[in-house]
């Protein structure tokens, strides 16, 4: 079973990607632990939750039902899930199985890092966006009006479970929208992962399972590469968020309910590719096969009314922006990136306008 470690202080953790992963999780609950609260939503529960129901056979468990949805990602739902978890007995020994998508990573792993001041949280990604990104990392959090993500802490995982057989029951959208944060990864850290999304993009799209495992686990390596050398995003790790910047904003402008979130991130790397290239610090050649790549997967749901001028009057209250000055990551050739700041807003702008328009031609 490939397994990687994100070595993290004070305790590095296992990140395992194979089909049946997620019957592992009973090995992966520390000496003594109490209650299990498996925080996931209804649909999920349904297709999947058999997967861990056999794992915890014998031990206590409740299930927290979320609804689900960005815009439900919000303080207000975490503290109907803390109430439940008080009210059906949690304590310092219980651990929380955050078991769905990205939203519910991000959810759960916030939840257990706020409950009683913290207790355990293993991640169960089962979209491809949470396998690759939100479930590997320990980032969590929640959205604010204002802006995505911004209330949240750092709370690593005891292990993360990655099993890629879960995701055949994925919707195409939800599954099209985790293939861009792979294709990010490629970009930003990897040539040769970038040419698989390219090479087998049949293969990858008919969730050929051989080449899926390798698509995941080779996204999965690079990110637990770069969280264990910059755990807390002082340096290396901002480069993660490629396509994010512009991505974030698109996401608050339409409320969180109108793209999905790598949806938003294919539009941002649009933006920033263009701006790479604007800029200087991009070939034109490489600037067409990163904007071909994610044509490849594609489409973006229509972004129609959206003004490029609103977006980018957003990317002021991104976390990434750091006193006033906004942050990009920009890629300089495919597999390598560099963060840039200080850019004229009007070649943000431009860039932001071509995405708009490319998305509404395609």
């Amino acid at each position: 079973m490939p397994s990687f470690v994100v070595a993290t202080r004070p305790r590095p953790y296992p990140v395992l990607v194979a089909p049946g992963a997620l019957g592992c999780l009973a090995e992966h609950l520390p000496p003594g632990a109490g209650k299990v609260f498996i925080v996931t939503t209804a649909d999920v529960w349904q297709l999947h939750g058999r997967r861990i129901e056999a794992p915890l056979a014998g031990r206590a468990y409740e299930v927290l039902l979320f609804a689900g949805g960005e815009e439900r990602k919000r303080l207000s739902e975490l503290e109907a899930l803390a109430e439940q978890m008080a009210t059906r007995g949690a304590d310092r020994t219980s651990v929380v199985v955050a078991f769905g998508g990205g939203i519910v990573s991000d959810l759960g792993g916030f939840l257990a890092a706020t409950f009683m001041r913290g207790v355990p949280v293993i991640q169960a990604p089962t979209t491809l966006l949470a396998q690759v990104d939100a479930g590997v990392g320990g980032k969590t959090g929640v959205n604010l009006a204002a802006g995505k993500n911004l209330v949240g802490a750092f709370h690593q995982p005891l292990a993360v479970l990655i099993d890629p057989e879960v995701l055949s029951t994925l919707p195409e959208r939800e599954y099209r929208a985790g293939l861009y944060e792979v294709l990010k990864t490629g970009v930003i850290r990897s040539e040769p992962l970038f040419r698989l999304m390219v090479e087998q993009r049949d293969r990858i799209l008919a969730l050929d399972r051989d080449v899926v495992t390798d698509m995941v686990a080779q996204s999965v390596a690079i990110k637990a590469e770069v969280v264990s050398a910059d755990e807390r995003e002082s340096d290396l790790r901002r480069i993660l968020n490629f396509g994010h910047t512009l991505g974030h904003a698109l996401e608050a402008e339409t409320g969180y309910a109108r793209l999905l979130h790598g949806e938003a991130v294919a539009f941002g790397m649009r933006a920033a590719t263009h701006l790479a290239h604007r800029a200087g610090y991009l070939s034109g050649s490489d600037r067409d096969e990163i904007l071909r790549a994610i044509t490849l997967y594609g489409p973006i749901p229509s972004l129609a009314g959206i003004s490029a001028a609103n977006l980018v009057a957003r990317l002021a209250r991104d976390k990434k922006t750091v006193h006033g000055r906004i942050h990009f990551v920009l890629p300089v050739r495919i597999g390598e990136v560099k963060i840039v700041s200080g850019l004229d807003e009007a070649l943000v702008l431009e860039a932001a306008q071509t995405a708009l328009d490319e998305v509404a031609a395609a």
